[in-house]
């Protein structure tokens, strides 16, 4: 198959989750940097104006967790029936939720809010806990879902603004472990060029 091709800034960011769903899967992709002329010659053509963009041959999309869903479907990422694929959109849903709130401290309140934003994070992270904790350690047991690296990198930047938020979640902690040690993500991660991505564009994490 023809490679896919993501458009972002050469940072992890929002497109992360799609990068590592590529890899996992033995699914070429590209990254197209768009830094160069991003106001004038890429986001007056971007639907909402707006990165990452997924690129598969003639077919274009914005929005990051539709790119997700929109692989999910296309590469058997999305359980078995409609019951778990909304069990799946449920917990990405609530990914979402929490990367918006991180979103809002990197780039709005990361001095102020940093302590604040930490020492709540054990009541955020008691709902995952709980809901893989019910499914054997999964999103869906014994099923590679789209929303597993959505979840994983969403725990990965929180490890880095806090390494021992996941000491009292060990159901959390396994997953992510997991989903670390996979032969192509941890190839993919122990990259120099991965190892230079910054995690966020203000350099902050």
């Amino acid at each position: 198959m023809s490679a896919y091709k993501l458009v972002y800034f050469p940072i992890r960011g929002r497109i992360e989750p799609i990068r590592l769903l590529l890899v996992d899967n033995d699914l070429p992709y590209e990254d197209v940097n768009c830094s160069a002329g991003w106001p004038d010659s890429w986001k007056p053509k971007l639907a909402f104006g707006q990165v990452p963009q997924l690129i598969d041959g003639d077919f274009e999309l914005v929005q990051s967790n539709t790119m997700l869903r929109y692989l999910g479907r296309k590469h058997d990422l999305y359980g078995g029936d409609v019951k778990e694929g909304a069990r799946i959109d449920m917990i990405n849903d609530g990914v979402e939720d929490y990367r918006l709130a991180y979103v809002k401290l990197i780039y709005q309140n990361y001095d102020a809010g940093k302590e604040e934003f930490i020492a709540g994070l054990p009541a955020k992270f008691q709902y995952l806990e709980k809901l893989l904790k019910a499914s054997s350690g999964a999103i869906i047991k014994g099923k590679k879902t789209y929303a597993d690296y959505n979840l994983f990198d969403l725990l990965d930047i929180h490890l880095l603004l806090a390494p021992s938020c996941l000491d009292s979640f060990p159901t959390l902690k396994a997953f992510h472990d997991e989903i670390a040690n996979r032969p192509n993500i941890k190839k993919y991660r122990s990259t120099d060029e991965w190892k230079k991505l910054p995690v966020n564009g203000n350099g902050k994490q």
